[in-house]
C-alpha cells in the first residue's frame, strides 16, 4: 500500500497519475509529451548543437536535428543518437557527427555549441507537475509506460523483434500485466525502456516498473466500468502515433494488432476487428500493409463479443463507425488509459487490494 506515480509517455502527450491507496485519492494531469517539449526547446536554440542524453521517442526531435544538420554542426553522443536511429552510420549519413562521451567536455568548453539533453523522463519538469498536485514528490512505486521497438539483431526487422519479445512472454502467461518489468527484468534489447528506468532511478521511489504503452492501454481499457462482468471484449486504443486493437477473454489476451494511426481508415479498422475476433488476421499480412503485426492465441468470434470499447486521444476518428463502439474512460478519464493499465499491473504484481477505476 502507499503512494504510486504512473506515467504514460506518448508521442503527443505525457499522462500523469498520482494514486494514494491509503486515502483512495488520485490526482492527474495531461501535458505536452517529452519529445514535443524537447523538440520545441531545440528549435529555440540557435547555431551548432551538442546533443547528449539517452534514447527517447523520436519523431519531432529527429526532424529538428536532421534539419539543423543541414545548416550547422550537430554533434551527438552514441546514446543520444539512438533516438534517431540505432545505426550510427545512418545517423551520420544525415550530416550529424558522433562524438564519444570522453570528447563531450572539451566540445562543451569550446563554447561553439548550444547544449541539448535528450531523455523521456525529465525529472525537474515532472517534479513541478506532481508538486502542483499538492502532494510530496516521494513514492512507494513509480510505473512508466512507453513504446519501445527494441534493438534487433542484424538482419531482423525491429517490428518482428518487438513482436517476438511479446510472444515469448504471452505464450506462457497471456495476461497484459505479464509484460510489466521491474528495473532488473527489462530485456537488454529494449533500449528505450532501459533508458527510462535508468533515469527513474534518480526519482525518490522505492520501486520502479516499466511497461509497453500499448499493452498498458489494453489492461487500462479493460478496467473501464463498461467492461464489468463482460467476458469477451474488443478494445481499441487510438493513440497519437499508434492504434492497437485487442481481444480479451476472461482477462486473457486472445490476440491483438497494431497499426500506425495515420495509416488506418474506419473501414480497415472495422475489418481488422472482425478478423481479430474471428482469428483470421496474419502477422505477415499486417506487416506488408505497413502495420506492426498481429499476435493471435485464440478466437472467440466477432458475433460473441460483448462490447467494443475505444479509448485514446484519436478515437474521434471512429465516431462515425458502423460498429457499436462505446467510448471508455477508466478512472473517469479517456487519457488515463495507459496510466491505469500500469497501476493495475503494479497492483497485481504486488498483490494489493482491488482498486475501483470508476
Amino acid at each position: 500500500m502507499g503512494r504510486f506515480l504512473m506515467i504514460d509517455i506518448g508521442a503527443g502527450t505525457m499522462d500523469v497519475l498520482y494514486y494514494d491507496t491509503e486515502s483512495d485519492l488520485h490526482y492527474k494531469a495531461v501535458v505536452k509529451s517529452p519529445v514535443q517539449h524537447v523538440a520545441e526547446y531545440a528549435e529555440s536554440l540557435t547555431g551548432n548543437l551538442l546533443v547528449t542524453g539517452n534514447e527517447m521517442g523520436g519523431g519531432p526531435i529527429s526532424s529538428v536535428l536532421r534539419q539543423r544538420a543541414q545548416s550547422a554542426d550537430v554533434v551527438m553522443t552514441p546514446s543520444a543518437a539512438a533516438t534517431l536511429n540505432h545505426s550510427l552510420e545512418k545517423v551520420q549519413s544525415w550530416g550529424i557527427k558522433i562524438a564519444e562521451s570522453s570528447e563531450i567536455e572539451s566540445l562543451r568548453k569550446s563554447n561553439r555549441y548550444a547544449g541539448l539533453t535528450l531523455g523521456d523522463l525529465q525529472v525537474g519538469r515532472l517534479r513541478k507537475i506532481v508538486e502542483s498536485f499538492g502532494v510530496p514528490f516521494s513514492f512507494d512505486a513509480v510505473g512508466i509506460c512507453a513504446q519501445d521497438h527494441g534493438v534487433p539483431d542484424k538482419g531482423v526487422s525491429h517490428l518482428d523483434w518487438r513482436h517476438n519479445i511479446f510472444l515469448a512472454i504471452l505464450d506462457k502467461d497471456p495476461f497484459p500485466h505479464a509484460l510489466l518489468y521491474r528495473r532488473d527484468e527489462i530485456p537488454a534489447t529494449m533500449n528505450r525502456l532501459v533508458s527510462i528506468a535508468d533515469a527513474a532511478d534518480t526519482l525518490p521511489a522505492n520501486e520502479v516498473y516499466v511497461m509497453d504503452s500499448g499493452i498498458a492501454a489494453i489492461l487500462g481499457a479493460s478496467m473501464d466500468t463498461l467492461t464489468k462482468s463482460k467476458e469477451k471484449i474488443l478494445i481499441l486504443d487510438m493513440a497519437t502515433s499508434h492504434t492497437l486493437g485487442a481481444a480479451l477473454e476472461d482477462g486473457e489476451i486472445a490476440g491483438f494488432f497494431e497499426y500506425h494511426t495515420r495509416d488506418i481508415t474506419i473501414s480497415r479498422l472495422e475489418s481488422l476487428l472482425h478478423g481479430l475476433a474471428d482469428g483470421e488476421l496474419r502477422h505477415e499480412k499486417i506487416l506488408e500493409e505497413g502495420g506492426h503485426g498481429v499476435y493471435m492465441r485464440k478466437a472467440f468470434g466477432f458475433d460473441n463479443a460483448e462490447i467494443i470499447l475505444a479509448t485514446g486521444p484519436k478515437r474521434k476518428l471512429i465516431e462515425n463507425s458502423l460498429l457499436p463502439i462505446m467510448f471508455g474512460s477508466p478512472l473517469g478519464d479517456n487519457m488515463m488509459t495507459g496510466t491505469v493499465g500500469v497501476l493495475e499491473a503494479v497492483r497485481k504484481r504486488k498483490g494489493l487490494k482491488l482498486i475501483s477505476y470508476l
